[in-house]
């Protein structure tokens, strides 16, 4: 076991579980009051059901090691986006009125960083498709 497989892990594992918290709040808080100040910024409210319901289905499954680089790079494509459309104007820091992309920036660097090391350690990936990988493994020695 190498030592990056293990941070992967660690990014992959947080990740998971802080954008899992994310999109449960945004259910649990009302999505209702999502939709509307998605509407309030001017993009399309029904897009708030599908980044909350990324962010909880997403969060888990990266949890569980289940299609990490494809959830990663979701997660990076709403992080870009939160940056640009919200968090860019308050700074990197905020600007007291609302906090800055730190943390965004912080996730985007993760959720890159599980897209091109690919988090295999604990991954169920590594076990639903094992022989599928070992037979790709066979064929590049070949």
């Amino acid at each position: 076991m190498k030592k990056y497989e293990i941070g992967t892990f660690i990014l992959r594992v947080f990740l998971g579980i802080s954008f899992f918290i994310h999109g449960f709040v945004k259910f649990q808080g009302g999505i209702e009051n999502i939709v509307g100040w998605f509407e309030s910024i001017g993009l399309p409210g029904g897009i708030a059901y599908g980044i909350a319901l990324l962010e909880l289905v997403g969060g888990i499954a990266l949890v569980l090691g289940l299609g990490s680089r494809f959830v990663s790079a979701l997660f990076a494509l709403v992080m870009i986006g939160a940056i640009l459309k919200v968090k860019l104007a308050a700074g990197f820091l905020g600007n007291g009125q609302m906090s800055g992309y730190e943390l965004d920036l912080a996730f985007l660097v993760m959720a890159i960083s599980i897209m091109i090391s690919d988090s295999r350690l604990f991954a169920l990936d590594q076990i639903l498709f094992k022989s599928k990988s070992s037979e790709v493994s066979k064929e590049k020695t070949a």
